[in-house]
């Protein structure tokens, strides 16, 4: 018979409140009401306690209605109301027989409690290990017998146990036996869960961790989960703590149409900031047919794909540092139609990379391999990067002592760039060598009026150039020198200050009228047609540049508590600025503009204008929009805007507008392009309860692009997460049998046994 929780309180508090008053008895640790003794040996008596009877031996108490204790073999047997105590475990019974100095005995018809206790994980070599999620402090167990056979160890028969610590368990775990290692494991075999009384599902075998240390080895709660299409699917994991700083995860995904899936993850961090993580991926799809609407099939055809992530950062002898990404998938249209998180559908590069780093007083050294490749399409694609890639700099100093500085550049680079249409490769490969010193004088003579001049000279190697008549890659060598003279003002500064102390909001208010004029000077360029271009380093063009404007500034003071001293901090930032070439061709390579692509807008001496708008009014919500407005035909080019806005933890939305206007006049202005984007979480300070709802509209072409809802609920000892997907696969719609995929997932979450994120994506970020 199991005994409810409530009731075992109830138990304890009568069987613990009377004030015992006994004479000593043989056995000093046992007191009852009355006692008899059935023979008269020392050191073998057979003692009978009757009404109220209590054992104490160290931490070990023992409370019944009737006890029997022999003292020469110390089997202490008793019966009614049955109350062990040990330290922090209990257990409840109809009848208990024990040995008082093992500690280990058989309790039966029982029921009993045993606390876990996790400790803080302790740092090590400045890492602190995370926690796993829902462990619990208590676990509660009952069974028709349970041998204590250790000092934290079960064995129970016809029983199960569970972390929930309501009257009514929401889940318990039953099995015909169960061994129960307290701050360790738990094995079950003919395991049965049960949510709320109803059987759910059954397993031969479970290992469910109950370990001190938070993280345990063992199989995470399976995720459930449907597409239009791939099916049902089915995401298991299992999680091995391999020790305090490494960890590995592997799973085994089925899906019901199209096959399934494997990978695994790897992560470690061993402090001082060597750490990293790895996770691949395979996924085995089989040949699908799809019925269409018009009673066709379409197929969509077997395939391997395979997907790697991975970081890692790694601290090297000689004040040296390294470090090292790679997001690489072998099929554009895997990619983008397996993953759920909207950044990964929408990547179309995959990239593996690295640096060392290293500073040595003024000198910094940068080593770089770069490969990145960039998909227009299945078919074709570009090749971008470097390898090696290794710039060697000198840091701003003073010279001899004045006011200018002195800095140096230099850059040794073999820049991949390669071309795929259609299966042909084209390679724009070279190599560069880069020396660029530098000589910079400021004027800070007056707060309100800054100049900062620089000049610099600049003498570029190219092994190979661009024919100005086929516009394709040759091996003709080039040396580019050039200089820069520029000079970069700011002011005069005007200032107005006002006192507002009846304010709410602030204490006093300020604005500030930045006006500024960046004046830049390049000598003339011999053979710039020549130049291969592959960053900044290339897009240099002579002739002079002028970039002017106004920035206004508002700034309150504040407090950011009712009883902490007001700060001042800037609200509100407005700027307005143009560019002005005397050279038109370097319009097209102005980084600084957004309406301007690579080498495809119309040259002009004249830059849109454009205006930044950035307001902090409060800790709780930002917002900021640019507007880039054509010059010359007076319409707006594009429009950008996003805010973000936070309730007492509860509430966080961000949105975002972003537009591409058509300009008849200008060719590099016919296709609109105008999207809506959303984030909203609401979720209860404690996260027991929350949802979050993401949407991407395409107000062009009227058609939702994304729309995701999570929701979570997680209990004392149990939650559920889900999430519904629907996408549209837009430009891949035409080499897939359906047009867009619906997405359901469903986890569940039991206190003590971790669980997981399928490696799509799915229910990333839900609390659990």
């Amino acid at each position: 018979m199991r005994v409810s929780r409530v009731g075992w309180v109830v138990v304890f508090g009568v069987l613990a409140s009377p004030a015992f008053a006994q004479p000593p008895t043989v056995d000093e640790s046992t007191t009852s009401d009355r006692r008899e003794i059935a023979n008269a040996q020392k050191d073998n008596q057979d003692i009978h306690y009757i009404g109220h009877v209590e054992l104490h031996r160290d931490k070990t108490d023992i409370y019944a209605d009737e006890a029997w204790f022999n003292t020469a073999t110390n089997r202490f047997v008793a019966a009614g109301n049955v109350l062990y105590s040990e330290g922090s475990n209990r257990i409840s019974a109809e009848r208990v027989e024990f040995d008082t100095e093992a500690r280990i005995g058989t309790f039966y018809k029982a029921w009993g409690m045993a606390s876990v206790q996790p400790q803080r994980p302790q740092a090590r070599g400045g890492f602190t290990p995370p926690p796993m999620a829902g462990q619990e402090t208590v676990v509660y167990f009952f069974g028709d017998r349970i041998d204590k056979v250790g000092p934290k160890k079960y064995e129970i028969t016809n029983g199960g146990f569970s972390t929930c610590v309501q009257p009514t368990p929401r889940w318990e775990l039953h099995a015909d036996t169960v061994t129960l290692n307290v701050d360790h494991y738990t094995m079950l075999r003919n395991a049965v869960l049960s949510v709320k009384g109803v059987p759910l599902f059954y397993v031969p075998i479970l290992y469910y961790p109950t370990k001190r240390e938070g993280r345990a080895t063992g199989f995470l709660i399976p995720t459930y989960g449907s597409s239009s299409l791939r099916g049902q699917s089915i995401h298991n994991a299992f999680f091995w703590a391999i020790d305090r700083s490494q960890d590995a995860t592997f799973v085994h995904d089925w899906y019901s149409k199209t096959g399934q899936g494997t990978g695994s993850e790897y992560r470690y961090n061993f402090g001082g900031g060597d750490d990293g993580n790895i996770r691949a991926y395979l996924l085995d799809q089989q040949e699908t047919l799809y019925p269409q609407a018009d009673g066709t099939t379409r197929t969509l055809s077997a395939h391997r794909d395979y997907d790697i992530h991975g970081s890692a950062n790694q601290l090297l002898p000689g004040n040296l540092r390294a470090r090292g990404r790679i997001d690489y998938f072998s099929s554009i249209v895997t990619s983008q139609t397996f993953n759920t998180n909207i950044y990964d559908i929408s990547r179309n590069q995959r990239t593996i990379g690295g640096n060392v780093v290293g500073a040595w007083n003024s000198y910094t050294l940068n080593a770089t391999f770069d490969h990145s490749e960039y998909f227009t399409d299945v078919n074709n694609s570009s090749l971008v990067g470097g390898f090696p890639r290794v710039s060697l700099s000198r840091n701003e100093r003073p010279i001899a002592g004045s006011a200018a500085y002195f800095s140096l550049g230099t850059e040794y680079a073999n820049l991949l760039r390669s071309r795929r249409s259609s299966g042909v490769d084209v390679n724009e490969s070279i190599n560069r060598i880069d020396f660029v010193p530098q000589i910079r004088y400021p004027f800070k003579k007056w707060q309100w009026f800054t100049v900062n001049s620089t000049f610099s000279w600049r003498d570029t190697y190219y092994t190979r150039t661009i024919d100005p008549l086929t516009q394709q890659t040759v091996d003709d060598a080039l040396n580019r020198r050039f200089y820069t003279l520029q000079a970069q003002i700011v002011g005069p500064v005007f200032n107005r200050v006002w006192d507002t102390p009846e304010n709410g909001y602030a204490e006093k208010f300020k604005h500030t009228i930045e006006p500024f004029l960046s004046v830049s000077r390049i000598s003339t360029i011999d053979h710039v047609e020549r130049i291969p271009r592959f960053d900044g380093t290339d897009t240099f063009f002579g002739g002079t540049q002028y970039v002017y404007g106004v920035n206004n500034r508002f700034y309150a003071k504040r407090k950011p508590a009712p009883t902490a001293p007001a700060v001042s901090r800037e609200i509100l930032s407005v700027e307005l600025s143009q560019t002005y070439y005397t050279n038109q061709t370097a319009s097209q390579f102005d980084p600084r503009y957004t309406s301007t692509s690579y080498n495809a807008t119309t040259p002009e001496h004249f830059t849109p204008f454009a205006l930044n708008i950035r307001a902090v009014p409060a800790n709780d919500f930002n917002a900021s929009v640019r507007v880039e407005f054509d010059s010359r035909y007076h319409v707006l080019r594009t429009l950008s805007a996003q805010g973000v806005y936070s309730w007492t933890g509860r509430l966080q939305t961000s949105a975002g507008w972003t537009k591409r206007s058509i300009i008849p006049q200008r060719p590099d202005f016919s296709v609109p392009n105008q999207a809506l984007t959303s984030t909203s979480s609401l979720h209860t300070l404690d996260n027991r309860l929350g949802t979050t709802y993401t949407f991407n509209y395409d107000v062009v072409q009227s058609r939702l692009l994304n729309q995701s809802v999570t929701g979570f609920y997680n209990a004392q000892c149990c939650g559920l997460a889900f999430q519904y997907q629907a996408y549209n696969y837009g430009g891949l719609s035409s080499l897939l049998p359906i047009p867009s995929d619906h997405r359901f997932f469903l986890s569940f979450t039991l206190a003590g046994l971790g669980n997981f994120s399928p490696f799509n994506g799915a229910l990333g970020g839900v609390p659990r």
